[in-house]
């Protein structure tokens, strides 16, 4: 008879420019410890629909969840966290929105020096990565194959998702950690060393890409377990 305790749930929330595939290693390794484990596929056409989709998500778990959010998914996390059942969140390689702000608002000013995203201009509401420097900037330490699948099967983001602003920061009050990508390329690391600071959250620093949940799913599965387990 199996005595070990129920699984915590885990809800994954992936970002701008892709889809919830990429957790796979992260879903893979957290499911063998026995977590069960939700991936939202959340169409990134704006803030309230991804929203919207996560609490869908949320809504349907039986018990405490860890809240997790890649990139842009941590402005969704930061608002669809004052769920109920979202006992904690972790912010990997994420933004953090303060309330009224957004993922514009956050990336309208980079400090000097930093590496400016290749987004290319608006098409029809949607934003695109140049093609061609995707891998420098989303998936440096990826294989080159991989990099260059990713760029061809973005998804595109939606303008009224990058504009839209979080009303209640669930970190504010919920309890978060957040996982650093020193080389990451598309959000500076003293931005996601500023917002892990104000949030309050509990950090750990990864020498990786802005793809390291797809690099280093090891160490992002930690994390998880690390929210799970306070």
């Amino acid at each position: 008879m199996n005595t070990s305790p129920e699984p915590r749930n885990v809800v994954l929330v992936h970002g701008g420019f892709v889809d919830g595939s990429g957790w796979q290693g992260v879903y893979d390794i957290l499911t063998s410890d026995r977590y069960k484990v939700s991936v939202v596929q959340n169409p990134t056409l704006s803030l309230a629909g991804d929203v919207a989709a996560v609490r869908q998500v949320l809504d349907a778990q039986d018990g405490p969840v860890v809240l997790v959010g890649h990139s842009y998914g941590g402005a969704v996390i930061s608002e669809a966290g004052t769920h109920p059942k979202v006992a904690s969140l972790v912010y990997v390689a994420a933004f953090a929105p303060d309330k009224g702000e957004s993922v514009s608002t956050l990336i309208a000013d980079p400090p000097p020096g930093a590496p400016v995203p290749p987004i290319l201009p608006p098409r029809d509401g949607f934003l695109f990565l140049d093609r061609d420097k995707f891998a420098d900037a989303f998936a440096g330490d990826l294989p080159a194959a991989q990099a260059a699948f990713m760029a061809d099967s973005q998804v595109p983001w939606g303008v009224d998702a990058l504009s839209g602003a979080v009303v209640e920061p669930a970190w504010r009050v919920k309890p978060s950690w957040y996982l650093i990508a020193t080389d990451d390329r598309m959000i500076p690391l003293a931005a996601q060393r500023a917002m892990s600071e104000r949030t309050g959250s509990q950090v750990v620093e990864v020498a990786a890409s802005h793809s390291v949940y797809l690099s280093q799913p090891d160490e992002v599965a930690a994390l998880i377990r690390r929210a799970a387990e306070h």
